[in-house]
């Protein structure tokens, strides 16, 4: 149960992707928030960062009273250590933990949008991750249909007027973007295109008081797609 209910400190953690973050908020105030885009594992950096954001804050882990992760679509090896970093902690600690969207997180770097934002992540393979959403002034985005892993040039071609694009994938298929929507697809600059585990911390914020905290035991990761090794079983048992 959470008890600092006039200023919930929150940890978020984001490593669904090469680039990590992690984040200390209390209620939707950011205190310290660490991002990186290094060429190293989460778990060669992840605790780290969370170590040294609580000794800046002049926080102890036992001040926490709510954890979020982000859970997918993403890197099914990063996805897996973040998650399991916030559910040992959350085991430990006792706190509720709220799984929070790879694609709603990244959404959240357009605020105020006047047009859909369109999440648009790299899912290797020559697809991508994708979902549409409204960005609302109260509920930030909310999304218009359900996540989906394309091909780039279908999902592009699949969308009717103006749409913001926001993620990794929009450096990978620029090309495909400018040939295929032209004017009507918004750009924002490059720097808003990382994931944020501060985002992430206001969505799981806003999912605690909906009454959608859960206990840490229950979060899975979200794939959309099956992992390489399901796939590889598929096709030896149907052989």
């Amino acid at each position: 149960m959470i008890q600092n209910v006039a200023g919930i400190k929150i940890l978020a953690v984001d490593s669904s992707s090469l680039t990590g973050s992690v984040s200390l908020c209390q209620d939707e105030s950011l205190v310290a928030e660490s991002l990186l885009n290094v060429r190293s594992t989460h778990s060669e950096t992840l605790l780290k960062q969370i170590d040294l954001l609580l000794i800046e804050a002049g926080w102890q882990l036992e001040d926490l009273d709510l954890l979020a992760v982000v859970t997918g679509p993403g890197s099914f090896t990063g996805l897996r250590i973040g998650i399991a970093t916030i559910k040992g902690l959350a085991q430990v600690l006792n706190k509720p933990a709220v799984p929070v969207s790879t694609l709603q997180t990244i959404a959240m770097n357009l605020p105020l949008s006047p047009v859909p934002v369109c999440a648009f992540l790299d899912a290797r393979k020559k697809e991508v991750y994708s979902q549409l959403f409204d960005w609302h002034h109260t509920a930030g985005p909310v999304a218009l249909g359900e996540p989906s892993v394309l091909p780039p040039e279908r999902l592009l071609m699949e969308i009717t007027g103006k749409v913001a694009l926001v993620g990794d994938g929009v450096f990978l298929y620029r090309h495909l973007i400018d040939e295929i929507l032209a004017d009507r697809a918004l750009i924002p600059v490059a720097t808003a295109h990382q994931l944020r585990a501060a985002h992430a911390s206001w969505l799981s914020l806003q999912a605690w008081r909906g009454g959608l905290a859960q206990s840490a035991a229950t979060i899975l990761p979200t794939y959309i797609r099956p992992a390489d090794a399901e796939l590889n079983l598929s096709k030896r048992q149907s052989s």
